[in-house]
């Protein structure tokens, strides 16, 4: 065997353990997260979690329930502001792209996406809060809505730039006008990958706690509106974790518990509905 050749199987070699070794510290720091979450808050998640409302600093006992449905209000309120125009700005630049226009909302998505969660909490609190005097549950899905956007724009635009340009002709040659193509054709062959985007775009905003406190705040109650402090599953964690009370500790590790089975269940049916492949129209 040559000397060239053997020092090209040794390299080979050395790369295939070293990338095979990262790729299991990389598991490895994934099944430790999970295995301390499932042994510190297994045992704290019950029916009362649940069901309850907190309890006063020092009392034992309570759940998170108004926390767990302030979650649930705020994530869907912010998606259901964040993922029309995510996707309308995804088709924009899939579909009818402008040189330079499209470039500069291409440019200003990716930016957005970098942009620290607490820069977007800093910009709501200015926006709505200081304006309305108080914090609510509308200004922290507005705050999550502007982490979505972007998120959901590039992801639509990714999947609808793989839908092969012989199934536009082919609606266009049939008589069918720019928009009914889209409609008809585009939209619904990539339908499974947006479909993708957006559960993970939900899925990460879900977890943010940093835009929280400076819109929704906390509530220790039901949330009373819409224009009301709000609270979430990410600041209660919070709260809880940096709370001098045993008892408190052992809820944020139950809650922790729970938010991140939410967002594995999320991450899991991503990657079942695109194992499916691209749908194609009928």
């Amino acid at each position: 065997m040559s000397p060239h050749l053997t020092w090209r199987k040794l390299v080979n070699n050395v790369m295939l353990i070293g990338t095979g070794l990262c790729a299991a510290l990389s598991v490895s720091a994934l099944v430790a997260i999970l295995g301390y979450l499932i042994y510190n808050g297994g045992k704290s998640v019950d029916w009362n979690f649940f069901t309850k409302l907190p309890l006063s600093p020092g009392e034992l006992g309570g759940g998170m329930a108004n926390a767990i449905l302030g979650s649930l209000q705020i994530v869907s309120l912010a998606g259901a502001i964040g993922i029309p125009v995510g996707f309308f700005a995804g088709v924009y630049l899939s579909e009818f792209e402008e040189k330079y226009f499209a470039s500069i909302v291409r440019y200003m998505a990716d930016l957005l996406n970098g942009v620290p969660s607490i820069v977007v909490g800093i910009l709501a609190w200015t926006v709505v809060v200081v304006p309305m005097r108080q914090f609510s549950a509308l200004a922290g899905s507005l705050a999550l809505s502007v982490m979505l956007i972007p998120v959901v724009a590039r992801s639509t635009e990714q999947f609808l730039r793989e839908v092969p340009v012989s199934l536009r002709e082919g609606a266009l040659a049939l008589g069918a006008t720019k928009w009914r193509t889209i409609a008809t054709v585009v939209v619904p062959a990539g339908s499974k990958g947006i479909l993708t985007g957006i559960i993970l775009g939900m899925a990460r905003i879900s977890g943010e706690s940093a835009p929280l406190l400076f819109t929704s705040l906390n509530n220790q109650f039901w949330s009373a509106g819409w224009t009301h402090p709000t609270a979430s599953l990410p600041v209660m964690i919070y709260l809880r974790a940096v709370s001098p009370y045993d008892d408190w500790h052992r809820q944020a590790w139950a809650a922790g518990l729970v938010l991140i089975a939410l967002v594995l269940t999320a991450n899991i049916a991503a990657r079942l509905v695109l194992s499916r492949g691209v749908s194609l129209p009928k």
